[in-house]
């Protein structure tokens, strides 16, 4: 099985070269985490692609996660601070639109998500958009190795300071998880050459049968 192959081959990368990711490997990357399953298929967090070195920098300012400036690509996953009304009615009239149903065919789902979403508090709202943001992470981990590309997840970051030079409260978001991007520089990354270390299948699995 090449996915095997290919975890195999993937470890958070603690140095880049100096070395860009292309344009189309990035959008392949994107267009799978888009495609990356999501509780009740509502996508509550919205993807940031991060290239301009600046802002990068900016971004790296008083972080030990060196990865964030000196990578190709970064990419910030940002959850949404409230699941509104709002946005599930829209989302719904796309679901319809996109599998050519009828207007108001899924109005029952829609009820039943604005029901649920409502009840909850905001911080309730803002954990369960993380949470579905990491399963994008996870997504994106698998591509990027598959396409032999290098991937450092990291909360060691502020977020608060993502939040502001990104502008995310004003678009109602929150910087959750953050994924670096590029080519290791195996001859300065001391993990590049070092056997990957996980428990054997008797100690990590266990069968219910």
């Amino acid at each position: 099985m090449e996915l095997i192959k290919n975890l195999e081959w993937r470890y958070a990368a603690k140095k880049y070269l100096d070395k860009v990711v292309d344009d189309a490997t990035i959008n392949q990357i994107v267009e799978a985490i888009n495609l990356s399953a999501s509780s009740c298929g509502i996508q509550p967090y919205r993807l940031f692609v991060i290239s301009n070195p600046e802002i990068r920098k900016s971004l790296a300012e008083g972080s030990f996660n060196t990865q964030i400036e000196h990578s190709s690509h970064l990419l910030v996953f940002a959850g949404m601070n409230r699941i509104t009304s709002d946005y599930i009615t829209t989302y719904v009239a796309m679901m319809e639109q996109q599998r050519n149903m009828e207007s108001g065919t899924l109005k029952g789902f829609e009820d039943t998500l604005i029901t649920h979403f409502s009840t909850q508090t905001a911080e309730q709202n803002s954990v369960w958009s993380d949470k579905q943001a990491y399963i994008g992470l996870g997504t994106a981990l698998i591509a990027a190795a598959e396409l032999k590309v290098d991937a450092t997840p990291m909360e060691g970051f502020d977020p608060a300071k993502f939040d502001k030079i990104l502008g995310l409260t004003e678009k109602g978001l929150h910087s959750s998880v953050i994924l670096s991007l590029g080519y290791r520089d195996a001859e300065n990354d001391y993990l590049a050459a070092m056997k990957k270390t996980r428990l054997s299948l008797d100690e990590f699995l266990f069968y219910i049968k």
